[in-house]
């Protein structure tokens, strides 16, 4: 994360998680930061790692983007962009299927995919 503060407000204010613990490592230039829907013990998690010395980052091609599953695609986008999220791919169908997705950015311009939850799926 080039800036830790601008991507929690992201993760935080627009996808809904939660900052569950932070911690600087001085002798080490960095800071981590978890964030997620819930507790660690049962939910997954996310780790933003924020290497104080580094400005800007490439992004890479080895890394596709993380899903979330929400019930409604549509009314999620809705409240992503109130709160000032990019909404990158519009609620719909995704392309040769019925499942309703859509993409947005975060801050660095990773893509986040909103996925409407299907029960006993797989």
């Amino acid at each position: 994360m080039s800036d830790l503060d601008r991507a929690l407000k992201f993760y935080c204010d627009v996808l809904g998680m939660n900052l569950l613990r932070r911690k600087d490592y001085p002798e080490g230039r960095f800071t981590l930061a978890f964030v997620g829907y819930g507790s660690e013990t049962n939910n997954t998690v996310l780790e933003l790692t924020h290497n104080w010395d580094t400005k800007a980052y490439e992004l890479g091609s080895a890394y596709g983007h993380i899903a979330i599953g929400v019930k409604d695609v549509y009314a999620t986008c809705d409240a992503i962009k109130a709160a000032g999220g990019k909404v990158v791919r519009e609620a719909g169908p995704m392309k040769g299927g019925t499942s309703v997705i859509a993409f947005v950015e975060d801050p660095d311009g990773y893509k986040v995919e909103i996925v409407e939850d299907v029960p006993n799926i797989g």
